[in-house]
C-alpha cells in the first residue's frame, strides 16, 4: 500500500508576523495547504493522505480541509512530532496501527509548503521507493555553493557540477525506514538533517528523482508573490 505523508509542522518564523503558519496562507482562492493536499489526492496509488502538525494546530487542520475537501474520506489529519523525522515515524506508527506494516509499504513524504509538486515528480517517487526503496527529489545546484566552519570565513568551494538542491518528496518503505530510524543513537538521531539521511548513515543507496525548477518551497514573504505568479500562469 502507498501512502503520501504531508509534513506542516512549520510555525512560518520566517514569513514575518503572522497569526498562524504559512501553510495555512492564503493563495489565491485557497489555503497553500489545500493546494498541496489536492495532488496527492488525485492520485489514485494513494490509499490514504496523511497530514502532521502541531497539535494545537489539528483541529483547525481538519476544518480547513473539510471546507475545501469535502469528500476527503482518503484525509487523515494526525499530531506531529518535536522533529521532522518524529513525525514521519508517527505517520508510521499510524499505518501500522490501522492497516499493518510490510515489505511493501510505501510513504512518499512532503513538504506541506511546496504546494506545485508535479504529477510525474509523484509518479517517479513512487515507482522509485518501490524499486530502490528510498529516493530524493532534488535538482542540480545552479549557484555556487561556499563552506565555512565558522559562519565567517569561507573554508571551502565544493565542485558545484557534483552539488544538488534537495526538494521533496522524498519516499522509502516504510518498514526499512522505520528499523533503520530506531536503530540510530540519539547522537545519530541529533545529526539527521532528513529522513534520506537515516538511509545513507547505514549505507543505503538513496535513488535521486529529477525536480523540477517551479517546485518552490513557499519560506518567505517573496515566495508568495511568485506562488501566486506560478498560479496565474497555471489558469492561463
Amino acid at each position: 500500500m502507498i501512502y503520501a505523508v504531508i509534513a506542516a509542522g512549520g510555525i512560518g518564523s520566517r514569513m514575518g508576523n503572522m497569526d498562524k503558519p504559512k501553510q495555512y496562507l492564503m493563495i489565491k482562492d485557497k489555503p497553500i495547504i489545500v493546494h498541496t493536499v489536492e495532488k496527492f489526492y488525485v492520485n489514485s496509488s494513494f490509499k490514504k493522505v496523511l497530514i502532521l502538525c502541531p497539535d494545537q494546530w489539528v483541529n483547525y487542520t481538519k476544518e480547513v480541509l473539510e471546507k475545501y475537501l469535502p469528500k476527503n474520506e482518503k484525509v487523515a489529519v494526525l499530531k506531529g512530532g518535536s522533529t521532522r523525522n518524529e513525525t514521519i515515524m508517527n505517520a508510521v506508527k499510524y499505518i501500522e496501527e490501522t492497516d499493518g506494516l510490510d515489505d511493501e509499504t510505501i510513504i512518499v513524504t512532503h513538504d506541506a509548503v511546496r504546494p506545485f509538486v508535479s504529477a510525474r515528480i509523484i509518479e517517479e517517487n513512487i515507482e522509485a521507493a518501490i524499486k530502490f526503496g528510498a529516493t530524493d527529489t532534488v535538482i542540480p545546484a545552479t549557484d555556487t555553493i561556499v563552506e565555512s566552519q565558522d559562519g565567517k570565513v569561507l573554508s571551502s568551494i565544493p565542485d558545484r557540477s557534483k552539488l544538488y538542491q534537495g526538494q521533496t518528496p522524498q519516499s522509502f518503505k516504510a518498514k526499512t525506514l522505520k528499523e533503520l530510524y530506531y536503530s540510530l543513537t540519539e547522537e545519530e538521531k541529533n545529526i539527521l538533517t532528513d529522513a534520506c539521511k537515516i538511509f545513507s548513515m547505514k549505507g543505503y543507496d538513496v535513488h535521486m528523482i529529477d525536480g523540477e525548477v517551479h517546485n518552490i518551497k513557499i519560506t518567505y514573504p517573496y515566495d508568495l508573490r511568485v506562488a501566486k505568479a506560478l498560479l496565474d500562469e497555471e489558469e492561463k
